[in-house]
């Protein structure tokens, strides 16, 4: 028997003020499209702004529904409409955030295990590591590398041939 193990490192910032000025101005964006989000039902409203390969800004908000099931998060609004607008470009980074009415919005919050896949995709699809930061509406703000880093021993196109 052999024993592995995954590990990945990121990074932790105090505050979005101590990010580079681009990254800064991501989160204060994330932050600020939160109020587009759709959440009439869970009140916790996530927002997603990504920097393409070609220096356009795209957004997404999460967007529910009655039937919770059929909702989507901001995440893969988010990543649809990339697709969509810009076939191909890759994204560089993505910053998400969350204003939680119900509670505290100051902590990072990670994407769930459907838009991890679904970012993990992604990056394989545009051959490209995805930058993520990941913060509330203040607090400590977490950057990782890539987003696949968020999904070890992840299913992709390689296990469908």
């Amino acid at each position: 028997m052999n024993k592995e193990e995954y590990r990945f490192s990121y990074e932790v910032y105090d505050s979005a003020d101590e990010l580079n000025e681009a990254d800064a101005r991501l989160v204060k964006e994330a932050r600020k499209v939160t109020a587009a989000a759709y959440a009439p039902y869970s009140n916790f409203n996530v927002g997603a702004v990504a920097k393409m390969g070609n220096n356009e800004m795209v957004t997404g908000t999460n967007q529910e529904n009655a039937s919770y099931p059929v909702g989507i998060c901001a995440e893969r609004a988010l990543l649809a409409t990339a697709a969509n607008l810009y076939p191909k470009v890759p994204i560089d980074t993505i910053a998400i955030s969350y204003d939680n009415i119900n509670g505290k919005s100051s902590h990072p919050i990670s994407p769930c295990g459907m838009c991890r896949q679904t970012l993990a995709e992604y990056e394989e699809r545009v051959s490209q590591p995805i930058r993520l930061i990941l913060s509330g509406q203040d607090g400590k703000v977490y950057v990782l590398k890539s987003a696949s880093s968020l999904l070890p021993l992840s299913f992709g196109s390689a296990d469908l041939k």
